[in-house]
């Protein structure tokens, strides 16, 4: 299978075949489309996974960064208009659930074409969201922070080179999450699949559970074990309930 026909926003694994389903992966808070390079392919022949790019990172390291989530989500929204020919999945993890949510709502409201499935993994639900009223500190305390969370970036801090160059991204997604307050939820028009691990220090089952409220369509929760980054050692578990997922909606 070749790498599909990318865009500025998008990075996409082509599937043999026409895919019946498009898996969008939405990175965390300093994270980036690489972190799903491993899912390219592994969702089977019929699903195009797609993972968004950031700006300010990778191939965009130039670009301006966002500080906010209205505009972000404004831009990944009209950034796949052109794949709603077919059923989008979004997978949000972390910050990327929060703009996965706030994407599958401009979907729906805007252009008519709700997500077939919404995945959300390590995010409270937007009206249990507790507002950060400290400051996100220097660079010590944002990658002390960072650190804390996890995930497969960490060591690249240590390099003090690289730590300038990939901070700033760093900080612009924290002010995203720091700012990206409680507020009502609005249901969505699409089933909701949480997921969380089980010794995440910041985001408990419960909190994972709330998204139930804004999911008349449907909800499902599945824990795995592990912590904030559970998914990058049960990759292969989690895959494999995604694919089973959407299988079953097809």
């Amino acid at each position: 299978m070749a790498l599909g026909t990318d865009s500025i926003w998008l990075r996409r694994y082509a599937t043999q075949d026409p895919p019946r389903t498009r898996l969008v992966c939405l990175p965390h808070a300093g994270g980036s489309a690489s972190f799903f390079h491993s899912w390219g392919h592994a969702l089977g022949s019929d699903t195009e996974v797609v993972a968004v790019r950031y700006p300010g990172r990778q191939e965009r390291i130039a670009e301006d960064l966002f500080t906010e989530m209205e505009p972000l989500a404004e831009a990944v929204t009209e950034a796949l208009l052109p794949l709603c020919d077919t059923p989008l999945a979004l997978f949000g993890h972390s910050m990327g659930a929060s703009l996965g949510y706030e994407v599958a709502l401009r979907l729906q409201q805007r252009h008519g074409t709700p997500p077939a499935v919404l995945m959300v993994s390590c995010r409270k639900a937007p009206h249990l969201l507790t507002p950060r009223t400290a400051p996100l500190g220097d660079d010590d305390e944002l990658v002390t922070e960072v650190k804390r969370l996890g995930g497969t970036d960490t060591a690249l801090l240590d390099d003090p080179d690289l730590r300038e160059l990939i901070l700033p991204a760093i900080r612009a997604d924290f002010s995203i999450v720091s700012g990206y307050t409680a507020r009502p939820g609005e249901p969505l028009d699409c089933p909701v699949v949480g997921y969380v691990g089980d010794s995440d220090p910041d985001v408990d089952v419960d909190g994972v559970r709330g998204w139930e409220r804004i999911a008349p369509k449907g909800f499902d929760l599945k824990v795995l074990p592990g912590g904030h980054f559970y998914l990058v050692d049960r990759r292969d578990e989690l895959i494999g309930d995604i694919r089973a997922r959407l299988a079953s909606r097809r």
